[in-house]
């Protein structure tokens, strides 16, 4: 039997070079890097304009629904109305929507003669089963409870506490199987005054939504804090967590106040055979940057006003869908094209343990709206006749832009160059190029 506090929907699991702006392109989608390339990464949605936020929380949890539990701090006691059981499937569209990619060009003839081309393109509330009723009891832990809900599938409870000990002890009396050392990490929360969501599943519920996995829990509420409790979720995490963050505002990007936030690795050719090793490929280049940035950072992955896309790599989400995430200010009369809304997308990615992350995440948002994909560039060779002039020139010039490509795949991932140039075949190198001959043998020209 095993249990899970987690903190802000993250499971205990979980926990994600300065580059150019994405310019347009007229490429192909061929792969993505979502979060199922990463082990139990956990996804959470964070909505924010002004002191409103609406948080949407994914669990990813895997076992008994019995050992299930959710003990998320929140700064204030949320009513009924403020507590929402959601649908996973907008969480996967918006990782679909920006996921890091992979996109594919093809080179043209260039014996071809030029081309003109044209420019711009029903709510019951009620107590958990089985919860204790001795006030007289929780008077002397310390511990009040300010709200129960039944939501969903969910049993509900809203707490605060004066003491740490106190509320570990209550939530153990209570049914809880909560890891060792529980206090120490809710002790930070309790001097903040900070309150404490507290759900588990309720089973006969469950049975009769139909449900095979655990639906999003929501939150909204006003506060000025712009935070993510992420320290609660490391009591009993065996190692570091990643956590995908989906950051959706109306002004513009969003970042950490309190750790450094920088651009993954971006826009640059690599390979073509990456195209079948993608799922490698994204891992351990995010794994380089998480060590170049000695394990204190959190990294971008996109930034895009919502109301359009170029390419789109998913369709964009519908003010309906935009709106079921918990994005309050859509005028659904007057939608722009493309589906967004005065919308912002920010998608971070942390790997975060407590030796580097000792703080709770803050966030600010910017006005920066400049918008930003990590993708990777393939760029097929050209396979025709080069008998001409350029298709001369164009072949001196390929092999040096293999040479490249596999010199910044290294440099991403820390892979061998060695193997790099071997996966290559035909395209590694000083091997024979597209459409050309083999380079004579550099011995023949010795004693010419």
């Amino acid at each position: 039997m095993r249990f899970r506090v987690l903190a802000a929907g993250l499971t205990a699991g979980f926990l994600t070079l300065a580059a150019p702006a994405a310019e347009a392109f007229c490429g192909f989608y061929v792969g993505k890097a979502d979060t199922s390339l990463f082990n139990e990464a956990s996804q959470v949605v964070l909505v924010r304009d002004g002191e409103r936020t609406v948080i949407t929380m994914s669990n990813d949890y895997k076992g008994e629904l019995t050992d299930f539990a959710l003990v998320v701090p929140v700064p204030v006691v949320l009513q009924r109305e403020q507590i929402h059981v959601g649908e996973r499937k907008y969480v996967e569209r918006l990782d679909a929507y920006s996921a890091p990619r992979l996109v594919e060009y093809f080179d043209e003839d260039p014996c071809a003669p030029p081309v003109a081309r044209l420019e711009g393109a029903m709510p019951m509330a009620s107590a958990p089963a089985g919860a204790p009723r001795d006030a007289v009891r929780r008077k002397s832990l310390g511990v009040t409870v300010e709200a129960e809900y039944t939501i969903g599938e969910y049993d509900i409870v809203l707490l605060s506490a004066k003491e740490s000990s106190g509320l570990e002890t209550w939530l153990r009396e209570s049914g809880y199987k909560i890891p060792p050392r529980a206090a120490k990490a809710l002790e930070p929360y309790i001097k903040q005054d900070m309150k404490f969501f507290v759900a588990k599943v309720n089973l006969k519920e469950h049975e009769s939504q139909g449900f095979n996995y655990l639906r999003p829990l929501q939150m909204a509420y006003e506060s000025k804090k712009f935070m993510l409790p992420i320290r609660l979720g490391m009591a009993n995490a065996k190692g570091p967590q990643d956590l995908v963050i989906y950051a959706m505002t109306r002004q513009g990007r969003v970042e950490s106040s309190n750790y450094r936030t920088v651009k993954i690795p971006s826009d640059m050719d690599i390979p073509v055979f990456v195209k079948n090793e993608f799922k490698q490929f994204y891992p351990a280049l995010f794994e380089k940057a998480h060590v170049r940035e000695e394990k204190r950072a959190l990294f971008t992955e996109y930034v895009w006003d919502m109301g359009w896309c170029d390419p789109c790599a998913a369709d964009p989400l519908s003010p309906q869908e935009l709106r079921a995430l918990g994005v309050f200010w859509l005028d659904e009369g007057n939608p722009t094209m493309g589906g967004g809304s005065q919308v912002v997308l920010t998608r971070l990615h942390a790997r975060y343990d407590g030796e580097h992350f000792p703080e709770d995440l803050v966030f600010q948002v910017t006005s920066d709206r400049r918008n930003f994909q990590a993708r990777y560039v393939l760029r097929h060779a050209f396979k025709g006749e080069l008998s001409c002039e350029a298709g001369k020139q164009y072949l001196k010039a390929l092999d040096k832009r293999h040479q490249q490509e596999a010199e910044t795949l290294e440099k991403l991932t820390g892979w061998e160059l060695g193997t790099i140039t071997k996966k290559m075949g035909d395209d590694a190198p000083g091997k024979k190029a597209a459409g050309g001959k083999s380079p004579e043998p550099w011995y023949r020209r010795l004693w010419r």
